[in-house]
This record gives structure tokens, sequence and C-alpha cells, in this order.
């Protein structure tokens, strides 16, 4: 039980965010500290919210890089709604958030499913056309803090037992996938149709309509988060979360979900992300510049690739010899 343990991905990956802090404390010791790691999750609770989106859809054989340009996209339209009308609900603007989300979510599972576009092509195309969507209806113009309302900007910001609602909202998410993964048909199904797409169909999976399913949670879970990164920075502008999309796939490389479909975890996903999170956060407190983040999120992706095919390959020669072993 000791060495499965030892191998499982997760308990791996969380052993390295350990050594990781651990590392940072003895250069910078306030990092360790509860609210400074407060902070750092409530930071990160964004990414994990795309992470486990992005999950769902990789899966399924399939991938949506146009999570960033739908963050930005609804968070543009949000931002200008209330700014139109200042006293709207926040609840109202929540949900018109998540439809939005959903609805351009909808659009790439659609594409995918019935014209039978590559996924990779598919979202590539959404990803420019909403950039270009935001610029048109904004003219370019940024909206800033003394624009929005109040109400808007504090809702993401609300302490709740000592955590921001940002932080709360990641929670529920992370719970809601445990359940809707692991306890739910659409959960196996995804599973089913990354494992192997022709065998699903035998068992009765609409193999396009459970893609087309994947993309839609994805996208409403980046409308939600659009609102929410709005809110809590308060701005809105066209290049808003500008190659957020490489640290999501990243996140889930990281976490253990293959690219080639079926195999993945809520667990790994989360720890994908928080390792991401941590590394961000760290950056500055030993003096290198934020701008790595994106040269280490790519040599992250390549090496958890490697680490993937190494493994599979390891596996494959497992059963070739209990098969020698059993002829």
């Amino acid at each position: 039980m000791i060495r499965s343990l030892m191998k499982s991905r997760e308990t791996i990956l969380a052993g390295a965010i350990l050594v990781l802090v651990l590392a940072i404390a003895t250069r910078f010791p306030g990092f360790v500290a509860p609210s400074n790691l407060a902070n750092v999750f409530n930071d990160t609770a964004p990414l994990i919210i795309l992470a486990l989106g992005q999950m769902v859809v990789i899966l399924t054989r399939c991938i949506d890089l146009s999570v960033a340009a739908n963050l930005a996209l609804t968070g543009m339209v949000v931002a200008m709604l209330n700014m139109a009308m200042p006293g709207l609900p926040v609840p109202v603007i929540l949900a018109l958030a998540i439809c939005l989300g959903a609805l351009m979510g909808l659009a790439n599972g659609l594409l995918v499913w019935k014209l039978d576009i590559p996924p990779i092509v598919v979202t590539l195309g959404t990803m420019t056309i909403y950039r270009g969507i935001i610029f048109v209806i904004s003219g370019g113009e940024w909206i800033n803090a003394h624009e929005m309302s109040d109400a808007f900007k504090a809702f993401p910001r609300e302490v709740v037992l000592g955590l921001p609602v940002l932080s709360w909202i990641a929670i529920a998410v992370v719970i809601g996938f445990i359940v809707l993964v692991g306890r739910t048909p659409l959960g196996r199904a995804f599973f089913a149709v990354g494992g192997n797409p022709h065998a699903a169909v035998y068992t009765g999976i609409n193999v396009g309509l459970t893609q087309c399913a994947a993309y839609v949670i994805s996208g409403a879970l980046a409308g939600l988060t659009g609102y929410l990164w709005v809110a809590r920075y308060a701005v809105a502008y066209v290049d808003i979360a500008g190659g957020f999309e490489l640290e999501v796939v990243a996140a889930c490389v990281i976490g253990g979900i293959s690219i080639a479909g079926g195999i993945g975890s809520v667990g790994g996903a989360l720890l994908g992300a928080l390792f991401l999170g941590i590394v961000k956060n760290a950056l500055p407190v030993i003096n290198i510049s934020p701008f790595w983040q994106l040269a280490i999120s790519g040599s992250a992706i390549i090496i958890a690739v490697a680490f993937n095919a190494t493994s599979n390959r390891t596996k494959g020669r497992v059963i070739l010899k209990k098969a020698e072993h059993a002829a």
C-alpha cells in the first residue's frame, strides 16, 4: 500500500509542493505564514476553477484554448453592463456571466461535434474571435475601478470565515467536481470517451454530446471566472488574462491529466494549479522576474508530458511481460 501511495502522481506532486514551500521559507519565512498561504490560495483560485473545467475537456481527448479569451470577453461584457446599470444585483451578473461563458463553450462544442473540426483548430479560432469581439464592443477602451459599482467590486473580496468569497467559490467548484467526476454518469462518460471512444459508443454513450458537455462546463466556469477576475482587480481591457490559457493547460498536465484523454483526477488538477500558483507568488520573493512564469509553465508542460509518456511506456512493458508469462 505504501509503495502504491509513493507511485501516486498526486502524492509525488503534493510532496514536491511541500518541498518547494519549505525551500522558499528558508529564504523568506513569512511565506509560510497562514495569512500569506491564504493569499496565495486566493490568487490561485481563478486558475483552480479554470483548470477543473479544462480537465473535463482534456479527459474527452479535446482541448480548450479559448478559456482565457472567454474569461476576458465575459469580464468586459459584465463590466460594461455594470457601468450602464450600476444597480443590477450581483447574483444577476453572476448568472449572466455563467450563461454567456457557457454559450461560448457551447459554440466550441458544437463546432467540434457537428462539423468534426479538430478541437485545437476550433478553440484557436474562437480564441481569436472572442478577443476581436472585446475590441469591437469596447473600442479598445479600458473600464477602470471608478466606473464600477462598489457592490460589483466587493463581492469576490468579501471575507467569510477568514477567506475571501473568491476562495470559497474555488473550494465549492472543487467539491462539485469531485461529485461530478466520481458520482455521476456524465463524469464516468468523460473517462469512457477519453479512454476508448469506440468502446464508449457500444455502451450507448454519445461521444460528440459528451465532448460538447465538457466544453459547456469549461465555458461556464470561464464565464464565472471572468466576472470574478474583473471585479477583484477592478479593471477590464482587451488583453486581460493574455496567455493564461497556457497556465491552465500546464496546471492540468502537471497534475497528471493525460493529453491523450481518459486519465486524470480532480486532486491532480487542484495540485497542478497550486504548484503553479506557489511558483508564481514565490518568484518575486526569490528575486526572479515574474515574466519567467510563462517559460516555467511551458517547461513544466514538456517535463510533465515526458513523465506521462515514460510512465505509459513502462506500463506497456509490464502488460507485455504479463502476456508473455501467461502464454
